[in-house]
């Protein structure tokens, strides 16, 4: 019986609407937000460090920071969820 190949990269990943993740593995250089404040879709929520840039990352949607999952200074894998928002209602 011939082996079955494996994939173990993931091509595309389904991001949850509140779920903001790391599109490239770096280090975390700031986080503009707290748990608990308000943004606006577009909001800089963090500054990670990749590939000799700092690359802000936004809020994908209007709604309150639930749940922030990285601190300042941590290194971060490609599709790692940093930070929870909660939709607006």
């Amino acid at each position: 019986m011939p082996e079955e190949r494996k994939h173990y990269r993931q091509l595309y990943i389904q991001v949850e609407p509140g779920e903001v993740y790391a599109f490239i593995p770096g280090n975390i250089m700031d986080i503009f937000v707290k748990k608990g404040q308000k943004v606006k879709k577009g909001d800089a929520l963090l500054s990670l460090h990749a590939m000799k840039m700092d690359n802000n990352i936004c809020a994908n949607i209007d709604g309150v920071v639930e749940k922030i999952n990285v601190k300042k200074g941590q290194a971060v894998s490609k599709n790692d969820v940093l930070i929870n928002i909660t939709p607006a209602n």
